[in-house]
């Protein structure tokens, strides 16, 4: 995840009046793929299997919330237009803030300002 720094601060700050959640979707740039140079090596999730021992990697980095996996169909990587990966937030059944596309506009600061307001 890009800053993930930033989102266990979020995490931390906010523990106390927000229920946090990590939905472990697809890989997006997986090695055998359209991969970084110097990115984890991780395939492409063909098995249920694959995707757990994926998810394993972001859980040695103590993510502070529970994290569950996405469906081998992707339905809430597509649901939420998530990949690679989004930031939302919800309150009462209904999505208050929508976050852009990541890398680059995952912004872990804009969901800081609107969990103040909500406060």
């Amino acid at each position: 995840m890009f800053r993930f720094g930033e989102f266990k601060k979020l995490i931390e700050d906010f523990s106390f009046a927000a229920d946090f959640l990590v939905i472990y979707i697809e890989e997006a740039h997986a090695s055998d793929g359209w991969a970084f140079k110097n990115n984890i090596v991780i395939k492409s999730h063909r098995t249920l299997h694959d995707r757990m021992q994926a998810a394993e990697i972001l859980l040695k980095q103590y993510p502070l919330c529970s994290v569950v996996m996405d469906t081998m169909e992707n339905l809430s990587s597509s649901t939420y237009a998530a990949l690679p990966e989004r930031l939302y937030v919800l309150q009462g059944g209904n999505i208050v803030y929508k976050g852009g596309v990541g890398p680059w506009n995952y912004n872990p600061q804009e969901v800081r300002e609107v969990l103040e307001k909500l406060l």
